[in-house]
């Protein structure tokens, strides 16, 4: 089976998610579900019908978040060595032409998130970054055309 790695934070925030859907949503919908079937006729309560399919996207999420934990392989950026290169996990500090400064964690697919500072370790910035270190000058390939950086600080937290 292939593992997919994932931050501890990307981790946590799954398990949390998966928590809440079995905890609060699952029981939540069961309950609309049973006062639905109390008004009568199936075929035509609307009520009914709206808490099933919202069963059926909460049952899939749960399915979905326990596949993602099951073949995770959870990283905790904080217990990789600092030898100033870019991996999985890496916070990364860039520097473009116009000397505007950027931070970016290299994370899994799932936890990806742009404005929160997160990219995806598949994506074209993540790809480019990987194994260069401090000081290492980087193209990426952008849908604007092609974007350099210097990497100015590679941390791990």
């Amino acid at each position: 089976m292939k593992r997919a790695p994932m931050t501890l934070r990307g981790a946590e925030a799954l398990r949390a998610e998966l928590k809440r859907l079995k905890s609060e949503s699952r029981p939540a919908v069961i309950k609309a579900i049973a006062e639905a079937r109390s008004h009568g006729d199936l075929s035509e309560n609307a009520e009914y019908h709206a808490a099933r399919e919202q069963q059926s996207f909460i049952e899939g999420r749960i399915r979905e978040i326990e596949a993602k934990l099951a073949i995770a392989e959870v990283i905790d950026p904080r217990t990789l060595p600092n030898t100033g290169k870019v991996v999985f996990g890496a916070t990364v500090q860039l520097e473009d032409e116009a000397g505007n400064r950027v931070v970016y964690q290299v994370a899994g697919e799932d936890e990806a998130d742009v404005s929160a500072g997160r990219i995806s370790i598949t994506s074209p910035i993540a790809r480019a970054l990987v194994g260069k270190r401090e000081g290492d000058l980087v193209e990426v390939a952008a849908p604007g055309g092609i974007r350099s950086y210097e990497i100015v600080e590679v941390r791990f937290e």
